[in-house]
């Protein structure tokens, strides 16, 4: 195995696992059959493609070092609601959606304005947003949910979320607040394939899962917000209730939003597309939530924003068509090697 500090090269991974530290993971032999206890597969360790930005004079300050311990404590004592407000978008120049940060965007279908739009809500606690001050990552760029794990301490998102260095995890994300509902947690290790991408065979695996580190109590994520059970894709038509988060710049409301909606088949791929208006830049890695338990708040995810393009097509109406990578062996393998952390 190769280890990697992001963006910063590789170098031979240490025997003992330290803490706090973060890694990108990619996945290795396929696991025995659907469900997702599955055996665990073996792994390599896979640097990002991108380099990482250089700084900016208005960036938040530092935070820890990158090789010291992260914890919830220090991400929730760096990440303030001041800090939290002053994260600025990190390319205002770049189109409505983050969904094309990865790459360009392939030639799609035009998109057709449809009758459902995501309406404004005050979120759940298994979903929430990514905060990091790492590379172009400094506002809340994506969404993120929680997954039942053996641990309790995994989330998913999309694979093109590298959330980067001093990343943190915010649960039903409350803009402004003094103190957030769920807490601050921050983010140990992340693993993805070192071929997800957002063209091609690459946005097949544009999915990711990423460990947090335990909270102040000691307590483990999933134990405070619940989870969602992660489950293969049963098909190409579902029905979903789709969580996400936009950035305040395409949604100045800056809240959460929400959409039930049926899924099907992206034309010439082996992906789902669904349509519902609302989903801006920010909402790569929301849940496709099936079998939504409105009480509990919870449901089988079935897929994320994400894959072709990074989760939707180009245009003005980008925000009212989104895609999601079809969940099938591939990233039950994946869970597998990041449930053992």
């Amino acid at each position: 195995m190769e280890r990697n500090t992001t963006g910063r090269g590789r170098t031979t991974r240490h025997a003992q696992k330290r803490p706090g530290r973060r890694r990108w993971v990619a996945a290795g032999s396929a696991v025995a059959g659907a469900a997702v206890c599955l055996s665990l597969a073996s792994v390599g360790h896979a640097a990002p493609d991108a380099p990482r930005a250089a700084a900016h004079r208005d960036r938040p300050s530092p935070g820890p070092h990158p090789d010291t311990t992260w914890t919830s404590r220090e991400a929730a004592a760096y990440w303030t609601p001041d800090r939290m407000a002053a994260a600025a978008p990190a390319d205002p120049e770049r189109g409505s959606s983050d969904r094309a940060a990865a790459a360009p965007r392939a030639k799609a279908a035009p998109a057709v304005k449809s009758a459902a739009t995501a309406r404004h809500f005050d979120g759940i606690p298994s979903v929430g947003v990514l905060f990091s001050v790492d590379g172009d990552a400094r506002a809340h760029h994506c969404t993120a949910s929680v997954v039942h794990s053996p641990h309790g301490n995994l989330i998913l998102t999309a694979g093109h979320c590298n959330p980067g260095t001093r990343a943190a995890f915010v649960p039903q994300y409350r803009s402004g607040a003094d103190k957030q509902p769920y807490g601050v947690w921050a983010i140990e290790d992340s693993f993805a394939y070192p071929g997800r991408g957002t063209t091609g065979a690459g946005a097949d695996l544009d999915f990711a899962f990423a460990t947090v580190a335990p909270g102040e109590d000691g307590r483990p994520v999933e134990e405070v917000t619940g989870g969602n059970s992660l489950s293969p894709t049963p098909g190409y038509a579902n029905d979903v209730t789709v969580v996400g988060y936009p950035n305040v710049r395409h949604d100045p409301q800056d809240r959460a939003v929400r959409c039930a909606t049926r899924t099907s088949r992206l034309s010439g791929t082996r992906e789902l597309r669904m349509e519902c208006g609302g989903f801006y830049g920010g909402t790569s890695g929301s849940p496709w939530l099936s079998d939504f338990d409105e009480e509990s708040g919870t449901g089988r995810v079935i897929g994320v924003i994400g894959g072709l393009n990074g989760g939707g097509p180009k245009g003005p109406d980008s925000d009212r068509i989104s895609y999601s990578p079809y969940f099938g062996e591939k990233v039950l393998d994946l869970y597998a090697r990041a449930s053992q952390e």
